[in-house]
């Protein structure tokens, strides 16, 4: 399809569903991502990491906290956590205020997960080609998965009242991660906080895909954000035995002991399908159906279920009418534990092995092996990795798998782990990836992705046009910065086009 058929083809889509009434399954596009991950800044740099096989897990940095002080290798010690390793960003204490016209005293009392959720939003949104200024009064909703304040919390643990002012309570609660993001842009949509602990960030991809499908928002952020500031969360993962000593996941590896801690932000910006192809936009990805729901009354709390799983799995695939053979790729939740790893296998392998030929076995992998497990984000690390992974067509590698876990009966499912760089190139048939991320309080999410459409490209003009690469900024030390990441990404891409490049 040219662009003339491209548009026309936006437009009958769209006319067919305003027709039939918004339609519950109409296909969302992934536009955009944003993202702070430990080892990475930005897409790019993340996928690099990934493509690498880098694993961003490190010794705890002075500036958190005093890990000796916290470190006790016997779990039974009390008030002490044996894990002193986790994935952690370079920076939480950096924020551009004047740039989002937020006065310092106000910006010292944010949450820094608020200050995190404002940046990456903005580069998301950037990523998308969609300009933030533009997006006042629009029907632009906000969805993030936000769990934990340790911020707060340091806050109430300092034991001085003063400290509170006229910004203290706006700078914490939960529900103004959303609302100021909405503030700021001045965004007229849904403004939602989602806590289902680590399924958040994807039970709010689920809820944004819902709201554009219903008509309520025509554009959606959606995503997480989560933040290890304070050592106590440690103490009480090393008393209930979640974490492994050395702070890394070993998903699906025979030295699965528990999963390893990670931090970040991950946003993605959706549009309906027909929407994004009306306005011309890039495609990632397409998210083709969607489901969530709780374990019920398992074997204990904190136990997960899989015949839950098998269930979220199967309603999403019936959502995106996605048979269970076409899904080729997995981003599984995979922390690493010696119970979650053999329940979540053979859940996957019960459900998408129907029909599989013995040929074509689900690739499985996991992005905490890289970047550990980031809670209420993990989600949206998982679908930006999967995401990325269709664009890319290529599986990145997954890590610490030196031997495979001998409760999961290898040999009989038809399953693999991507232990190296697998290809993944459009074929004539659709590419399908499954996104998974169960919480910790039972509440369970599955994505399906599916490739972006292919439209021919127009022919190129007879005669070379002049090019014009603009770049824009708040100050001159931001453009500078700016020029300098532009010119490392021309380096680091010989093969794309100058005119897509300056489009």
């Amino acid at each position: 399809l040219g662009p003339a058929q491209r548009e026309l083809f936006a437009h009958e889509l769209d006319r067919r569903l305003k027709g039939a009434g918004r339609a519950a399954d109409e296909p969302v596009a992934v536009v955009g991502v944003g993202c702070r991950f430990p080892g990475a800044d930005g897409p790019e740099a993340f996928w690099r990491l990934l493509e690498r096989g880098d694993c961003a897990v490190r010794e705890t940095p002075a500036e958190r906290w005093d890990a000796d002080a916290w470190h006790d290798p016997d779990p039974e010690a009390a008030g002490k956590s044996y894990v002193r390793r986790a994935a952690y960003l370079d920076d939480v204490r950096g924020f551009d205020a004047p740039f989002f016209r937020i006065l310092p005293r106000e910006a010292v009392r944010l949450d820094p997960q608020q200050r995190l959720l404002l940046e990456v939003a903005w580069e998301a949104l950037e990523h998308a080609g969609i300009p933030a200024a533009g997006l006042a009064g629009s029907r632009t909703g906000v969805f993030v998965g936000v769990t934990t304040n340790e911020y707060l919390q340091m806050h109430l643990l300092a034991g001085d009242p003063g400290m509170i002012d006229a910004y203290y309570g706006t700078g914490n609660i939960a529900s103004a991660a959303a609302g100021r993001l909405s503030y700021v842009l001045g965004l007229e949509g849904p403004a939602v906080v989602v806590d289902t602990a680590c399924s958040s960030s994807l039970v709010a991809v689920h809820l944004a895909c819902r709201s554009l499908r219903s008509g309520e928002a025509d554009l959606a952020l959606a995503g997480g954000v989560s933040l290890m500031l304070s050592p106590e969360a440690n103490v009480f993962l090393s008393r209930a035995r979640a974490v492994a000593p050395d702070g890394t996941c070993k998903t699906f590896s025979a030295a699965a002991d528990g999963y390893g801690r990670g931090e970040g932000c991950g946003v993605a910006v959706l549009k309906r399908l027909s929407d994004a192809l009306r306005d011309g936009d890039r495609v990632l990805a397409v998210v083709r159906g969607s489901a969530i729901n709780h374990d019920g009354a398992s074997s204990g709390f904190t136990v997960p279920s899989g015949a839950a799983q098998q269930a979220v799995v199967r309603e999403a695939l019936e959502a995106a009418g996605i048979a269970p053979a076409e899904v080729g790729y997995v981003e599984a939740h995979g922390t690493g534990t010696p119970l979650g790893d053999p329940i979540e296998v053979r859940s996957l392998a019960a459900v998408l092995g129907e029909g599989r030929p013995a040929d074509a076995p689900l690739v499985l992998g996991s992005v905490k092996t890289n970047v550990g497990h980031l809670e209420a984000a993990a989600g949206i690390a998982g679908l930006v990795k999967a995401v990325l992974a269709l664009h890319r067509e290529e599986v990145p590698p997954h890590l610490h798998f030196d031997a495979p876990n001998p409760r999961i009966e290898w040999d009989r499912l038809p399953v693999t782990v991507a232990t190296e760089r697998t290809p993944w190139p459009r074929n004539g048939r659709r590419r399908v990836a499954g996104v998974s991320s169960f919480g910790m309080s039972g509440t369970n999410a599955h994505v399906v992705l599916e490739e972006a459409p292919v439209f021919e490209e127009p022919a190129a003009a007879d005669a070379p046009l002049p090019l014009v690469l603009p770049l824009s900024a708040r100050s001159g030390e931001a453009l500078a910065a700016l020029a300098g990441r532009m010119e490392r990404h021309l380096a680091e891409h010989p093969e794309q086009d100058a005119a897509d490049v300056c489009f």
